[in-house]
């Protein structure tokens, strides 16, 4: 039998290359920087300073009892939402929210303690 087209040309590939095309190429070239991002992350950061983002800093002009007073509402804000949230749920994560709003709630109290005794300075 006849085929109706001629066998392509022969090019000389090497089968185990992973560059048979240009965009097997910026493939590859991708995935060996994804690769060096995860495994190697010292070496894209030599030249930089560590720098926390300024966004999430707790402002250091604050004194103790401030910062303690913030950080229990939090808390409290958080213990809320988890018990609103456990009461939608179906029961068998019920128990796993509310067992979250325990753990918050004695964070708060620990909190609440240390707010305590706290000395104000004049």
């Amino acid at each position: 039998m006849k085929k109706p087209t001629p066998n392509p040309p022969e090019v000389e590939t090497d089968p185990t290359s992973p560059y048979t095309s240009i965009d097997s190429r910026k493939l590859n070239d991708a995935a060996n920087r994804a690769l060096d991002h995860y495994l190697c992350p010292g070496a894209h950061v030599m030249g930089t300073t560590n720098q926390p983002e300024p966004m999430f800093l707790a402002n250091p002009a604050y004194n103790t009892e401030s910062l303690l007073a913030n950080a229990s509402e939090s808390l409290g804000s958080a213990s809320e939402m988890l018990s609103n949230f456990a009461a939608v749920l179906e029961p068998s994560h019920r128990k796993t929210a509310l067992g979250i709003a325990q753990v918050v709630m004695l964070g708060e109290l620990a909190v609440n303690q240390a707010l305590d005794h706290v000395e104000v300075k004049s």
